[in-house]
């Protein structure tokens, strides 16, 4: 009776071991997969709005902002995938959506012919574990930005000052606001240092450009590859003073001739043709999938 009391309570507290080991970070990592996966569907599916600017202050890169945003009704997503790393806390999850006619981000009608949407998502529920899932994040928003700029453009605004053969004062501001919907993700990466790369594809044969005009895209698929990294030792860099600084002589310069291996053009090179200048894309299949449009 005593060793069977014993034994009663050694596999009660190998059940309470067993239940304090399973919690529900594993269920919270996938959870914040499935919200991640989700919201990269609308994003293809219903589009996003995305705001960059940038600014470069005598050859010195200043600061580089992207600014995203989304929102819709949606029904229908399955989750067909879903792994989760007990190792790393973290989860991935695959989702998809059979597309019909919906409404995108502007109020354009949309009509995909029930095409199939599929699209990942990472999630975790530690935070020491978000690194390299943010980074992808940053990476899928700098390709959105760079399709926006390469599609529907973007304005530039410079100015410069030179006196007396010296440049004073040099500063280029860059703004781009757009819409685009219908990307699809081609492919994402991290490498070894862990920085991130997602690459998007667009589908279209119409885009509103950055003077407010409708044109004519020849090209059937636009393609860029974003960048993400997880540590920022670019501000830290820019927080770091100098604590001596050079002192140099005017009178002190002299001039000699010599090769700086500087690439030059190329003599009798053919101009460049603008993208969309002809007629060629009358022969081809419109798509009506995806597209941009300028919000500047």
């Amino acid at each position: 009776m005593k060793m069977l009391k014993t034994s009663f309570m050694v596999g009660w507290l190998v059940l309470a071991n067993t239940a304090a080991i399973a919690g529900n970070s594993k269920f919270m990592s996938i959870k914040a997969a499935k919200m991640v996966a989700e919201r990269a569907i609308v994003e293809s599916v219903i589009g996003l709005k995305v705001r960059s600017t940038s600014s470069v202050v005598d050859m010195v890169a200043q600061d580089y902002r992207i600014e995203a945003k989304t929102m819709a009704k949606i029904r229908g997503i399955e989750y067909i995938d879903t792994v989760y790393d007990p190792q790393r806390n973290i989860a991935k999850v695959t989702a998809v959506l059979q597309v019909g006619k919906v409404e995108n981000i502007i109020g354009k009608r949309i009509n995909y012919g029930n095409q199939i949407i599929k699209r990942v998502g990472f999630g975790t529920s530690d935070p020491r574990m978000v690194g390299p899932l943010k980074a992808l994040r940053a990476a899928e928003l700098d390709a959105y930005a760079q399709l926006a700029r390469k599609i529907v453009g973007f304005k530039l605004k410079s100015g410069s000052l030179v006196e007396n053969y010296i440049l004073k004062s040099d500063e280029i501001k860059t703004k781009m606001m757009a819409a685009i919907y219908g990307a699809e993700l081609v492919a994402y990466r991290w490498d070894e240092q862990g920085d991130a790369y997602v690459k998007l594809a667009l589908k279209l044969d119409k885009v509103e450009d950055v003077l407010g005009q409708r044109i004519q895209y020849d090209r059937r698929i636009v393609e860029v590859e974003g960048n993400g990294a997880q540590h920022d030792d670019f501000s830290e860099s820019r927080q770091q003073r100098y604590q001596e600084e050079p002192q140099y002589r005017q009178d002190a310069s002299t001039i000699r001739e010599g090769s700086l291996n500087i690439p030059m053009p190329v003599p009798n090179r053919q101009p460049l043709v603008g993208e969309g200048m002809d007629d060629r894309y009358q022969q081809r299949e419109s798509f009506d999938a995806g597209g941009a449009v300028n919000l500047q």
